[in-house]
């Protein structure tokens, strides 16, 4: 088991949340992958595994997981929510409008947005967000 599923285990059971395989599995999955799943993916990689398991199941345990401040919903107009489990660092997205593969990348300038917007207009910011749209490489290699 990494070290960040251990420390997130502990954070649950420290907020009551009983462990059970499915839950476990979930969250291992979550913070192995950096491809922002939404439920529906991950309930096709689970569902080998875990065949009794539903979706109903993954979406009680993603709730359940960002009241505990482990993974981000990301939403993105209407398309199905993904979900972030790299909640330590800021960091922003890149999404591709061809496939919707969504990559981290960091810019630690725009901290200094938050700056100006409570200095320049007495905002009391909580927080932003930033996504960055685009072409991803591997679509760019299938469509040139």
């Amino acid at each position: 088991m990494t070290q960040r599923v251990e420390k997130a285990v502990e954070i649950l059971k420290n907020t009551g949340v009983r462990m059970t395989p499915q839950r476990h599995a979930i969250l291992t999955y979550l913070l192995d992958t950096m491809t922002h799943p939404t439920a529906d993916e991950i309930y096709k990689a689970l569902e080998g595994k875990f065949p009794n398991m539903s979706v109903a199941t993954i979406y009680n345990n993603l709730r359940v997981f960002k009241d505990a401040g482990l993974v981000r919903e990301l939403t993105y107009g209407d398309a199905s929510s993904r979900f972030d489990a790299n909640v330590e660092e800021d960091h922003y997205h890149a999404i591709c409008m061809n496939c919707g593969s969504i990559s981290d990348f960091h810019f630690p300038y725009l901290k200094d947005a938050e700056t100006s917007a409570a200095k320049d207009v007495g905002f009391q910011v909580t927080g932003h967000r930033m996504e960055v749209y685009g072409i991803c490489t591997a679509c760019q290699k299938t469509t040139h």
